[in-house]
């Protein structure tokens, strides 16, 4: 029995197939009926042949300009999109900063005195040892 299970496929129905294909089918036979119109027309075979590619070339242009259209429906869905992520993303990023707790002006003062000192005392430092490699130099030459 459980062969039969999985050997069982899901069966498809025909309208939807046939609703998948109708529209390429029209299509082609459209095309296939303005070729055998346009062949019955011209007589020589070169002639026929330019005919042939045109047609191509119009099924071709038709093609792009489909594609064309369905571009520029997914752009505006895109940027309807983005529209609504930037507007979530301000919304969020606001709501975090209102739960920031902020030092106060006195605890900023003292941060920023130590910064100053650490960076003098550093900018001594350098100083005093390109001070002393300058006089090594100066007895080296």
């Amino acid at each position: 029995m459980s062969k039969n299970k999985k050997s069982q496929k899901p069966k498809r129905n025909v309208s939807d197939v046939q609703n998948n294909t109708s529209d390429v089918s029209v299509e082609n036979q459209n095309l296939e009926n303005e070729v055998v119109a346009e062949q019955s027309q011209v007589s020589n075979s070169e002639s026929a042949e330019t005919v042939k590619e045109e047609v191509v070339e119009n099924k071709d242009s038709k093609k792009k300009e489909k594609d064309n259209k369905d571009n520029k429906k997914n752009a505006k869905k895109k940027d309807k999109k983005e529209k609504g992520k930037l507007k979530r993303k301000a919304k969020e990023t606001v709501s975090e900063l209102k739960k920031v707790t902020w030092p106060t002006f006195g605890e900023v003062c003292k941060k920023t005195g130590v910064v100053l000192v650490v960076v003098i005392v550093f900018a001594v430092v350098i100083f005093g040892i390109d001070y002393c490699l300058g006089l090594l130099m100066g007895l080296l030459r």
